[in-house]
């Protein structure tokens, strides 16, 4: 499991899975859950989707 997930696509992740995760801890939709999914591929540095559709952020080494 590679790192295919670049710097800016992680901020953007982790804050974004922050915002849903407080959006519905604090008594709106419990669908914001959802944002676990951005918080943990942000946290990983992973996303399983983007190999499937051959994309990466990560800067080539």
């Amino acid at each position: 499991m590679s790192c295919n997930v670049g710097g800016y696509d992680r901020i953007l992740r982790i804050v974004v899975g922050l915002a849903l995760v407080a959006y519905a801890f604090f008594g709106a939709q419990p669908i914001a859950y959802i944002g676990v999914i951005p918080l943990v591929t942000g946290a990983f540095g992973f996303c399983p989707l983007y190999p499937i559709f051959k994309v990466s952020t990560c800067k080539k080494k």
